[in-house]
Order: C-alpha cells, then sequence, then structure tokens
C-alpha cells in the first residue's frame, strides 16, 4: 500500500471512530437530560399538591373561625372613603 492510501485509511477509520464516539455520548447526554426533566416534572407535581393541600387545609381553618367568630372586611373610617 501506498504512504498516501494508509494516510487515507487512518484518517477515514480515524474520523469513523470519532463519529460513533460523538453519537453515543451525544445520545447518553440526551437520555440524561430527558431524565432530569422527568425528575423536575416530578418535583413540580409534588410541590403543587402540597400546596394545594396547604391551601385546602387554610380554606377549612377559615371556614371553621367565620363560624365562631364574626369577620369584617376593615369596616374602619378608612374603609368608607
Amino acid at each position: 500500500m501506498s504512504r498516501a492510501s494508509q494516510v487515507t485509511l487512518a484518517s477515514t477509520l480515524a474520523g469513523a471512530i470519532g463519529i460513533v464516539i460523538f453519537v453515543h455520548y451525544s445520545q447518553r447526554a440526551e437520555k440524561a437530560a430527558m431524565h432530569a426533566g422527568v425528575i423536575r416534572d416530578y418535583e413540580q407535581q409534588r410541590l403543587k399538591r402540597e400546596r394545594q393541600a396547604d391551601f385546602e387545609m387554610q380554606r377549612a381553618l377559615e371556614e371553621e373561625y367565620r363560624k365562631v367568630q364574626t369577620v369584617s372586611d376593615g369596616g374602619g373610617p378608612a374603609a368608607q372613603q
């Protein structure tokens, strides 16, 4: 084999191996990013459920307090202006 054909073969092989390695790395990075997105979505859903539960608890407490106490809309002198 001539020197030029050896250089061409070596560079082609190196390029092909480089492309395969890059594609595998890219796929792993994309999979990790997608998994992180799923984890982030679960966390957001958990926070939303916690906030909704807190809101419902506050609503129930407010109803209990309204049964026991009379509540006004701040009917002081500033509210009547």
